[in-house]
């Protein structure tokens, strides 16, 4: 299989934020903004696998900053990482007032996918990744580390074979 690039899978969705989808303080609801970062990397996924995925979890979410009522929000996914037959998506939320035009990062999440064969249903073989910037390199180490930790704490990995957690806790 042929490597693909982050910026292959990059998915960028940008909508405004509307009453309907705010919240008591006029702030959108989380879930609204989840099910919006769940489309954006569904995208992304499917477009670094070429096929169907579906989300095999919700690694990590920050909400850092409310994003208030008529706020230009853009969400934006890639791959970090792949693995054989899944892949983990970073996604950063930005926000932007649609009066001054300042933009800030709202919120970031992990999401893990699973690449299926469209016949049996089963998982299948992903393209490897080839990171190319600073902050994609940067992602790609930290997507092994958070996968061992995710495995040794499911108890499918032993904390001695975690490579990649003990380089970090105990040195080479």
């Amino acid at each position: 299989m042929t490597a693909k690039k982050p910026s292959d899978s990059l998915t960028v969705m940008t909508d405004i934020v509307l009453p309907g989808e705010t919240n008591i303080l006029k702030n959108l609801f989380g879930g609204e903004l989840l099910a919006r970062m769940d489309r954006a990397a569904s995208i992304a996924a499917g477009r670094h696998s070429g096929g169907i995925t579906v989300t095999a979890s919700v690694n990590h979410v920050a909400f850092t900053q409310a994003v208030p009522l008529g706020s230009v929000v853009t969400v934006e996914a890639a791959v970090s990482r792949a693995f054989s037959t899944s892949m983990e998506v970073f996604i950063d939320v930005w926000i932007e007032n649609r009066f001054t035009g300042k933009r800030s990062k709202a919120n970031e999440g992990i999401y893990t996918f699973v690449a299926l064969n469209e016949a049996t249903g089963k998982p299948t073989p992903v393209p490897p990744l080839e990171p190319e910037t600073e902050l994609e390199k940067e992602r790609f180490a930290a997507a092994l580390r958070r996968k061992q930790l995710s495995l040794v704490l499911a108890g499918k990995m032993k904390p001695n074979e975690a490579t990649e957690l003990k380089a970090l806790f105990m040195g080479d």
